[in-house]
């Protein structure tokens, strides 16, 4: 049994090492690849917002598909006259049209950009503060034609083509908003782990996710029995799991301690496999609170709960 237990670790510790290097490159690849289309878009939408003449900030129906019509037809104008211009002469549309106007919508900044472009900057958070900002370019040939996505710094690993196919011809704003949705909830998401990381790291022992972090799987270590925490998201713009699984596993002190079960404790083992047992009380946190607040509920009262669960495990 304990040679079985030594070539397992070697094995958690090189699929831990393959892991945490595909992380590491899928980062280095998504920085890399984002950063020169972010800087210049960053750097378009600044002379954008310096440039306008008014921010309009819309509340619910104010953002509507007449609004984005109206935002499509000053683009496609706008291109039309410095078409067509002769030096010095603005005369050839209204004022209001020749007015440069952003639109912010919640976590939303659209802009009007040059060459028939329609602009979304997304401004995400978490806890109050401000994370990262993720840029969308929409343009289309005519005012009559569908738009398409031109240009965008959305993670790769975030549906950004499917979102498009499935709403942007058909529902411009829903296609906007779920975008919007998308980004914030990854980074919610996110930053709940990096949080809990940060804090509870000393008592985590492995921790993987996906890159959306909508898989997310640890283990608590620092404790009298190990506890594997399992989270799954039904969907990508999830800030909450859906599918929680919390158990935790017996982990006799010695041998000695393991001689000295009783016939009743021993029903909690298999052969040489202990039987894990369910933390309801910690899979009810997990789905009603986040994980930094479900993580404090969790350890608040572990102790007592694996001692009860298991106490010829108990150090004390």
């Amino acid at each position: 049994m304990r040679e079985e237990d030594i070539k397992l670790d070697a094995v958690r510790a090189k699929f831990s090492n393959v892991l945490k290097r595909h992380a590491d490159l899928a980062e280095r690849l998504s920085r890399d690849s984002d950063k020169s289309i972010f800087e210049r878009l960053q750097r378009e939408f600044e002379a954008a917002r310096a440039s306008q003449a008014q921010e309009l900030s819309l509340e619910g129906e104010q953002w509507n598909d007449g609004l984005l019509a109206t935002i499509r037809e000053r683009v496609h104008m706008e291109a039309e006259r410095k078409a067509m211009q002769m030096p010095g002469d603005i005369t050839q549309l209204p004022m209001s049209f020749l007015e440069k106007i952003t639109y912010r919508v919640g976590n939303k900044i659209i802009c009007c950009l040059e060459g028939a472009r329609i602009g979304i900057q997304y401004e995400t958070s978490f806890a109050g503060e401000s994370c990262d900002l993720y840029h969308c370019v929409l343009e289309s040939k005519s005012f009559l034609e569908k738009m398409t996505v031109l240009e965008h710094t959305v993670p790769f690993f975030l549906p950004i083509r499917d979102t498009e196919n499935e709403f942007l011809s058909s529902n411009a704003i829903r296609f906007i908003d779920h975008v919007g949705d998308l980004l914030q909830a990854y980074v919610d998401r996110r930053e709940q782990v990096r949080l809990i990381k940060e804090l509870y790291g000393n008592q985590i022992g492995e921790l993987y996710h996906s890159l959306p972090y909508h898989m997310i799987e640890f283990v608590l270590e620092d404790f009298d029995s190990k506890v594997t925490v399992s989270l799954r998201y039904a969907d990508l713009i999830s800030t909450l799991p859906t599918g929680v699984s919390v158990l935790a596993w017996p982990m006799p002190k010695s041998k000695k301690s393991s001689d000295a079960i009783s016939l009743s404790q021993k029903e909690n083992v298999v052969g040489s496999h202990p039987i894990p047992a369910c933390l309801t009380y910690a899979e009810d946190a997990l789905r009603t609170m986040s994980l930094p607040e479900a993580y404090a509920e969790i350890v608040l009262n572990l102790p007592q709960t694996l001692q009860d669960m298991f106490p010829h495990t108990s150090s004390t």
